[in-house]
């Protein structure tokens, strides 16, 4: 081996040597495994997302109901209206496309087919704007305890009164000239998202 072609060997280890290390890429988050009746949470991008995020002190705005079917994934959402949106259409709506998903600790994969085809009778329904509790029209969090409750025998989540909420006078008051009555109750998103029965398979935030 020649001298010249050790020195040139010598000088590419020298420049190497002296080079930062390559940084090592953390792996990207692997899009979540989901399963009939898991739950979805995001902060939607509508025009009260804000406002239900700072009343409910969570960073969730809306959730829907996932239905793994033949044709493919959805999310059962009380949107408007009541609809069955294509899992990566529902995921890429959020900010940032982050994603919540939670499982019921104890509901059998049989039991919670039951809670999506209550939830699929839904289909259609317009979406309530004033948070009322009846069937005429729903809002996401809503559509989600009455599957529940009639899939399941179970309602998740805790009702509570507007005016319990984190809002301020004049919020209450805009609230009350939009139809909202501050003694209604409601469950928020954050509520369900909290509610001891569920587990956390699947975190974005």
């Amino acid at each position: 081996m020649g001298a010249g072609f050790r020195l040139v060997c010598l000088a590419v280890l020298i420049t190497a040597a002296g080079r930062p290390p390559t940084p090592t890429l953390a792996p990207a988050r692997p899009p979540p495994t989901l399963r009939t009746g898991d739950l979805v949470f995001q902060a939607s991008t509508s025009s009260r997302s804000a406002l239900i995020r700072k009343a409910s002190g969570s960073p969730y705005s809306h959730v829907g109901i996932v239905e793994v079917a033949g044709d493919g994934v959805f999310v059962i959402e009380a949107i408007e209206p009541v609809s069955r949106t294509p899992w990566a259409r529902w995921r890429a709506r959020g900010v940032g496309a982050k994603v919540l998903v939670l499982r019921d600790r104890g509901a059998t994969p049989a039991a919670l087919a039951d809670v999506v085809r209550e939830a699929r009778k839904a289909v259609g329904t317009p979406y309530d704007a004033r948070y009322r509790w009846d069937d005429e029209r729903l809002y996401c969090s809503e559509l989600v305890v009455k599957a529940w409750a009639r899939g399941l025998g179970v309602s998740p989540g805790v009702q509570q009164p507007v005016r319990d909420l984190a809002l301020t006078p004049a919020e209450l008051a805009l609230a009350r000239a939009k139809g909202i009555n501050p003694d209604q109750h409601l469950v928020t998103p954050g509520s369900l998202a909290t509610d001891p029965r569920f587990e956390v398979v699947h975190s974005d935030f």
